[in-house]
């Protein structure tokens, strides 16, 4: 098999797996494309994304970029490279760098597309009640995540997986995909077919994301909860304050409560829905620590109604 020279481009932490596996493969990692150090913490450290981070400590060379500007552009020239691969990098890719390496660019994408095109695929799929989720690895082309697909794989999404824990798994199994379809490109076995079916969209979520509506039915609102799950996280107003809900469950066998109404019953915490409530396992209120939502309440001591909104 040949060995192909590869520009690597991602940032967060779901796509390390992406590049360790290529690091381990017989292909050469010439360079790194990753976004630009950001402020971290109560501190605001400047600090590498972790793509940047493995690049350095593997001592491969990083080029820290947001836009692929003249700059960035005549540096990933310079590396004379036979394929981009891209795994969550965070910016686009111009056409007049798309045709730079020799096999222009393949994309590792968190979905099953078309379904799913865009920033937050994961998270989407969850909030829209799907029960599988996958990855695919495409040829990139100007038009967002539209490119020919090499690959696909499935895996199913638990009743309670959250957007954060589902991204893992995914990242591991996703870059197991992108290691084969690279060596399929090396040895000239590779084949790629159209899209097909209906096309959606993931847009990148928002804080109104995570701003829990219990009018919905409850697997609706567990659905939104696990998505928005850890960012930017599910919440909802109690007595005036923000109240984060990190874990919940469908309470299938509780009776209902009205839309938003809160009841403690059995030690339990409960949230009214257009459904089953839901019960909050864990919570984080506004000015504390994150704790157990049994505890939460009883920190309260409200005689009167309490209603989330």
């Amino acid at each position: 098999m040949t060995s192909l020279r590869i520009l690597f481009a991602g940032s967060p932490e779901v796509a390390v797996p992406s590049l360790d596996a290529l690091l381990e493969s017989d292909h050469e990692i010439a360079g790194v494309l990753t976004r630009t150090d950001s402020a971290q913490g109560r501190r605001r450290v400047m600090t590498p994304t972790p793509v940047a981070a493995r690049a350095e400590h593997a001592g491969i060379d990083v080029i820290r970029a947001n836009r692929l500007d003249d700059e960035a552009s005549a540096a990933i020239d310079a590396l004379g490279v036979d394929l981009g691969v891209i795994v969550a990098y965070g910016g686009l890719v111009p056409a007049k760098v798309l045709t730079v390496p020799r096999l222009g660019w393949i994309n590792l994408h968190f979905s099953l597309l078309p379904q799913w095109r865009g920033a937050a695929p994961v998270q989407r799929a969850i909030m829209g009640g799907d029960t599988l989720a996958g990855a695919t690895v495409f040829q990139l082309v100007e038009k967002l995540d539209a490119g020919n697909i090499f690959a696909t794989m499935t895996e199913p999404i638990g009743a309670q997986q959250t957007a954060g824990a589902l991204l893992k798994q995914l990242s591991f199994s996703g870059a197991d995909l992108l290691s084969r379809v690279v060596d399929s490109l090396a040895d000239g076995s590779a084949l790629a077919v159209p899209q097909s079916g209906e096309v959606t969209l993931a847009p990148k979520l928002t804080l109104n994301d995570g701003r829990i509506d219990w009018s919905l039915p409850a697997q609706a609102v567990h659905d939104q909860i696990r998505g928005v799950t850890p960012e930017p996280g599910a919440s909802t107003q109690v007595d005036g304050k923000r109240l984060k809900v990190l874990e919940a469950a469908i309470a299938r066998e509780t009776p209902a409560l009205p839309v938003g109404r809160i009841d403690f019953v059995g030690k339990k915490v409960f949230v009214g829905t257009a459904t089953e409530p839901i019960e909050l396992l864990r919570v984080h209120p506004e000015g504390r620590n994150a704790m157990d939502a049994a505890a939460w309440w009883r920190g309260l001591n409200s005689e009167s109604e309490v209603v989330a909104s």
